[in-house]
Parts: C-alpha cells; structure tokens; sequence
C-alpha cells in the first residue's frame, strides 16, 4: 500500500480509498475520515475550517469526505450522495479563502470517482511554514492536532510556531549562500566551464524540516516505466545521471547539472547558456554578450518541469525561486531591436547578481510571471528599465524552442 501522502493527488483512485479500509488505516495526526461535507451554517464552517488549519499548523495531512468510521477507523465507502463534485470543492475553496488568516498556500483538493456514481472528496493540506493560521471565524482561535485529533493551541505555542515560520527564511538565504560558496570555490557536483554560471534553485520551505528525506528512487522508477521523467539540465540535454550522497544527479558533459536534493530541492547550475550567444545575433553589441532570450527561455521551459517533478516526490508548496548568475561583470544583454541601439553598450557592473527570492504559494502559477521580477533584475542590472522580452502589458513575447527528447538519456548502473 502507498500512502496517500505519497502518491500525486490526481493519481488518487477509488481502489486507494479502499486500500484505508483493507489496511486499517485509523484516523490519526494526518488523516481524518468524513461521512458527508460541511454544511453552509456558521457552525459547521468553522469546524471545516478548525479541521484544515490543525492540519497546516501540525504537520500537514488528508480530509476525506464520504467515508464512514467508527472509532476513528474507516468501515463504508459511503459517498457523498447527489452532489456536483466541481461545484463543492469550489465552495470549499472560498470558505478557506475569507476564514483563515494567513491564507494557507498549497491546499489542493480533488473528487474521486466512485463506481457507485457517487464521489468521495480528498483534501490534502500540506504543513504550513508560514503557520500558526488562525480561524477568524472562531474568535481567532489557533489549532493543531496530535494522535488523538485536534485541539488549540495555547499561547506558548503560538510563540513558538511564529518564531519557527520567521526561521524558514533564514535557512533558505543559508542554503543558497553555502551552494554559491561552494561554486566560487570550485567545489561543484560536476564540472563546470569558466564561462558566466547560472544557479537557479526552487526551495520547498518543508525542505528543512529535520530528517526529511523523499524516496527519489520512486522518480527512476517511474521513468523507466515510461510514467515520469528526471530533471533535465538548463543547456536541453542529458549525459548521465547517478545517486550521491544529495540525492539525484543529473549531467549534461557540456556543463550544466541539476541536483535533485532528498529533502526536496531541485537545484540546476549551469556555465554554458550565458555564454551561448553566437546563436542568437550576428552583430556584437559588445566584448561579452549575454542571450537574453535564451537564458530566459531555458528558465521558462525548465521551472514547471522541476516542480512537477517536485510535486510527483511529494513535495508540498510554498516554495521559494532563486536564481543567481556569476562572473558577468562587464557583459551586456543582447537586443535585437533597432529601437534600443542606443543602449546596447550599457554593461552589467558587479561579477555576481542575485536575485531577491520569489515567493510562490502552490503548483498552480504561469511560469512568465512567476520569474518576470528576476528577468527584470537582471535587466535592471544591464542598464535596462526591464526585461525587452516582455510586451507593455507584462507578456513574454518570446518564442520557445522545441524541447529535448527524453530518450537522450545515459544510464550509469
């Protein structure tokens, strides 16, 4: 039996639900079993709403709706009668969305078929580390759970779930500035060209909860079952990939690699793109050229195929984007419209640029506007207003190249 926690949400089946019932699976800190759904009253909305946020604020888990228990274990796949499935989970969503405060990011939700005609509802609610949430429908009343349920919490730990969520942010700035050290010092996974490098980094806030480690054999598996894929490098291409000590490693010879973490990071570090210009102009705008278009579409095409990638570990949102790039002092970005001749020679002034992080709440985002601030800064660092591969209404006009097949793939036993 896989959990529910680990298995992809729309992966979820009916012969899943009756895997809890076979297997015993009680209620318990991370699941808790529903007959119907709450209702419209007040009273039945704030005990939805206790229920969802003493998941976010303990450590995350599942509600499911149209089951029966007794004694805390599931006994009926009952169902959840003549309702519009479609319909219910939208109702659902607006009432967390007016009655938690902060907003819990990451909450996803999803109708299972049943054969019955019927439907079961599964929720699941990730840990929050932007917690404690707060139900502002009960008075302002915080809430978490243990083994036996949920229950509030008293204000030693409010304090302490406030200092916890104010440190998430800390370690993330700490991790990024230990892999940047590494890369000055030359101490990288895979070797890299002298070129300028590009570190782009999205960061799970539960990546640093202690002892989390992800079963990443689970995405080998999966693509050798023609199912899944493993994250490409930054430059299209693979070369090999291995196990070590991090997780998953993936290379490509040219150099680029991406180190899948088993905490949950996907981390794509490259010295190839930037330097590849030759392919995007024929007249130089100075000494040394960044492709502007194409670093900004390798990020485009590569952001939603690591969160996906993310998201089939297991991973839960939020999650912070960073992207650094090195040793381009001196280098200009290039454009290719006559309009803008006269800023072609404005250079960028420092060796590194790194961009403040990008806060992103769920799998569920447009890659363009997601990475336009870090586009714009690194604009903004050339000289320029923003980045020119954006039209006045802030929508990448770019054109995205044909991606690599994925049967490029070197396997190393």
């Amino acid at each position: 039996m896989v959990p529910l926690n680990k298995r992809p949400l729309e992966e979820i089946e009916e012969k899943d639900l009756y895997e809890l019932l076979e297997n015993g699976v009680s209620e318990s800190k991370t699941i808790d079993y529903k007959m119907i759904l709450p209702g419209n009253s007040e009273p039945e909305k704030r005990e939805f709403l206790r229920d969802v946020s003493s998941f976010a604020n303990a450590a995350g888990g599942h509600l499911v709706y149209g089951i029966e228990e007794k004694e805390g274990l599931p006994i009926r796949i009952c169902g959840l009668g003549e309702i519009d499935p479609d319909k219910e989970i939208l109702r659902l969503e607006n009432i967390l969305r007016t009655g938690i405060d902060p907003r819990i990011p990451g909450v996803v939700m999803r109708a299972i078929p049943l054969k019955s005609s019927k439907a079961a509802i599964v929720i699941r609610i990730p840990k929050s580390w932007a917690s404690p949430h707060m139900v502002a429908r009960s008075s302002s009343r915080f809430f978490s759970r243990n083994s036996a349920g949920k229950y509030p919490l008293d204000v030693f730990e409010i304090r302490t779930a406030f200092l916890i969520s104010e440190a998430i942010t800390e370690k993330v700035r700490a991790f990024r500035a230990n892999s940047l050290g590494d890369i000055v010092a030359g101490e990288t996974q895979s070797p890299l060209n002298d070129a300028p490098k590009m570190i782009f980094q999205i960061v799970p806030f539960a990546a640093f909860e202690p002892g989390r480690r992800l079963d990443l054999s689970y995405l080998v598996h999966r693509y050798k079952e023609g199912k899944g894929t493993l994250p490409i490098p930054l430059t299209g291409i693979f070369s090999d990939w291995r196990y070590n000590f991090d997780g998953l490693l993936v290379r490509d010879s040219r150099g680029s690699y991406v180190q899948v973490f088993v905490n949950g990071i996907v981390e794509a570090i490259d010295s190839f793109v930037l330097g590849r210009s030759d392919a995007e102009h024929t007249e130089p705008c100075c000494d040394k050229v960044i492709a502007s278009l194409r670093c900004e579409e390798v990020l485009l095409e590569a952001l939603p195929k690591y969160t996906k990638i993310q998201e089939q570990m297991g991973v839960e949102p939020p999650f912070f984007i960073m992207l650094s790039i090195l040793d381009v002092r001196g280098y200009c970005m290039y454009v290719d419209f006559a309009e803008f001749k006269g800023h072609k020679d404005l250079k960028i002034d420092r060796d590194a640029l790194l961009v403040p992080e990008i806060f992103v709440e769920s799998f569920k985002y447009e890659s363009d506007q997601v990475l336009r601030p870090a586009f714009d800064a690194i604009w903004n660092a050339a000289g320029w207003e923003r980045s020119m591969n954006y039209d006045g209404e802030g929508r990448w006009i770019g054109k995205t190249t044909k991606s690599t097949s994925q049967r490029d793939i070197t396997f190393i036993d």
